[in-house]
């Protein structure tokens, strides 16, 4: 952290699918350039004797901390949510969300990041991916945001991950103070709209390789975000600067593309520290 900015970063790991550990080795490699503080996780993977946990394989090459909570049983082990910090996790708790399913589970990690952080306690979440199923995710949203209340200490709320819809849909338009739902209205900021009103920010894109894996999915859209609470008079919780990561595919001799995931990553710079 410096300047009392610390560097967020999203990313949908994508599991063991495709050259899985191609892939995790690109991240690794490409995470020093990055230069995160947090990383929220979503699909992060770990199946015993055939793969370790991949949140645990980032944060022990840089020797950080990692919190994981398991969302669904997955071909003898589990995928599920996890938060890498360089800052010390002093506890961490995981919800299922509504509509959460044994085949298809939804939760949101929490995680209080301790030391230089003050007890910052970050999220990250993955919301259903059907877009018929928006009325799960205006389900899901009110309960994220019951969660992020819930370990309200003062400091900003900061939510990350895979949201699985547009920033002109209903549940997200709620978050951002825009549209009502269950008599309630909340008020967070997009990072990416706050700073980066000169790009898409599409994070499903037809850019990426990968997502022909899934082509009956639309693509070019804009699903992984990083809200935070709205700036405070202490400028706490200003968005400093936001950008895409992971974008750029590495390019092997035969011509093989290696992406690291089927989404792009996001980076939010936040200012958590107060500024006279």
């Amino acid at each position: 952290m410096t300047g009392g900015v610390a560097r967020f970063l999203t990313l949908n790991l994508w599991g063991e699918n495709g050259p899985w550990e191609a892939r995790i080795a690109l991240i690794n490699k490409r995470l020093d350039a990055l230069a995160p503080d947090v990383i929220g996780l979503q699909e992060v993977r770990e199946v015993p004797g055939r793969v370790p946990n991949q949140a645990a394989l980032l944060a022990g090459a840089r020797g950080w901390h990692h919190a994981f909570a398991p969302t669904s049983g997955w071909g003898g082990g589990h995928e599920g949510l996890a938060i890498v910090s360089r800052f010390p996790i002093g506890a961490q708790e995981f919800r299922p969300l509504p509509h959460s399913t044994e085949a298809e589970g939804r939760g949101i990690l929490s995680a209080r990041l301790d030391g230089e952080a003050g007890g910052l306690w970050v999220h990250t979440t993955h919301l259903s991916y059907r877009e018929q199923e928006g009325l799960w995710r205006e389900a899901q949203v009110q309960f994220v945001d019951e969660v992020l209340t819930r370990h309200d200490n003062g400091n900003p709320r900061i939510v990350m991950g895979d949201f699985n819809t547009t920033p002109e849909s209903d549940e997200l338009r709620w978050l951002c103070g825009q549209h009502t739902l269950g008599g309630r209205r909340v008020a967070y900021q997009d990072a990416w709209a706050a700073v980066r009103q000169d790009h898409p920010g599409y994070t499903w894109t037809r850019a990426n390789d990968y997502t022909e894996k899934m082509h009956w999915l639309r693509r070019d859209r804009r699903l992984d975000y990083i809200f935070v609470t709205p700036v405070r008079r202490d400028h706490r919780a200003t968005v400093r600067a936001a950008a895409l990561a992971f974008e750029e595919p590495e390019v092997r001799p035969d011509g093989e593309r290696i992406f690291a995931s089927d989404h792009f990553g996001v980076t939010a710079d936040l200012q958590l520290l107060a500024e006279s």
